[in-house]
């Protein structure tokens, strides 16, 4: 119960950012192409996944991956299975860099409908809540994407996260609640306004527990403020959403207290390629630069 708490008051109120190690297995073939590694570098879906954490060690395990300027780290619950030098990588972060684990728990999106990509059913969800807490993991996050402003799909959109959500919180593991608007959105203002509105009404059906909030990178300044200072929010976190690094660092100086929860833009430049020395430099530079955004 200590360790909870002192976790969760680093998310609650130290200066960092979030950093999403989370790729799935629809998502991991992109992610290693982007990382030098060709898809033809591996022969079944097993090695795909020694590959990827292979690169997902390397990160962790770099000096400038450090609690000095990351709260939390999102994994994959196969990384999360998995050990970085000889402890599973939850204990690893936590206790050699004092990074507070985070587990993806969605099983991906459904097919576009009504402009509206609902989660897929976990129909799991409980055995890895219990999964996630046998390995003191200190919340979960799931997405869905919303790609138009239509206000009964967006309610339907939140709505669901949240029912999810009050089950992760039931579990004594709190929810990060990601109902991310697509930035190709042809009418991302309203959507976004829509938004912020139907987690404000769910927002007050909670009692006394507290949830985070990962939402794309808006286009008004502070415009969630609200959200931010809501006492049913731990934090509000911004995910890049395609964005490059340095257009989403842009966009999130204008947002005060929202801090970020980048994936595609953290690991922007990283190559299996680079010398460990070289590699480390980059990831530096990415890492300070996302820190200053999220902390200016």
């Amino acid at each position: 119960m200590e360790k909870k708490q002192a976790q969760k008051k680093k998310v609650a109120n130290a200066e960092g950012f979030i950093a999403a190690l989370d790729q799935s297995g629809g998502s991991t073939p992109k992610a290693l192409n982007l990382y030098g590694i060709e898809t033809d570098s591996w022969i079944d879906e097993a090695e795909m996944f020694n590959l990827v954490h292979q690169m997902r060690s390397r990160i962790i395990e770099s000096p400038s991956f450090s609690g000095d300027k990351i709260l939390g780290a999102i994994l994959f619950e196969q990384t999360m299975e998995r050990k970085v030098d000889d402890l599973h990588t939850a204990d690893f972060l936590w206790e050699k860099k004092k990074i507070v684990p985070f587990l993806k728990v969605d099983k991906g999106l459904e097919e576009s409908s009504g402009g509206m990509q609902f989660m897929k059913p976990i129909l799991d969800l409980d055995d890895i809540l219990a999964k996630a807490s046998s390995f003191e993991i200190f919340g979960t996050k799931m997405r869905s994407v919303i790609h138009d402003s239509d206000l009964p799909g967006i309610a339907e959109i939140v709505c669901q996260q949240f029912d999810v959500g009050r089950r992760i919180l039931d579990s004594n593991l709190t929810p990060i609640i990601e109902p991310e608007i697509d930035i190709h959105c042809s009418d991302k203002i309203e959507a976004e306004s829509i938004l912020k509105a139907c987690l404000l009404d769910e927002l007050g059906k909670l009692d006394s527990e507290e949830v985070i909030l990962k939402l794309t990178l808006p286009e008004n300044k502070d415009f969630y403020r609200e959200l931010i200072s809501h006492p049913r929010v731990m934090r509000v976190v911004a995910l890049s959403g395609g964005y490059p690094r340095d257009e989403a660092n842009k966009r999130l100086l204008h947002q005060k207290a929202m801090i970020a929860s980048f994936s595609r833009a953290l690991t922007e430049g990283l190559s299996v390629n680079l010398s460990q020395e070289a590699f480390n430099e980059v990831l530096s530079q990415s890492i300070e630069s996302i820190f200053r955004a999220s902390n200016a």
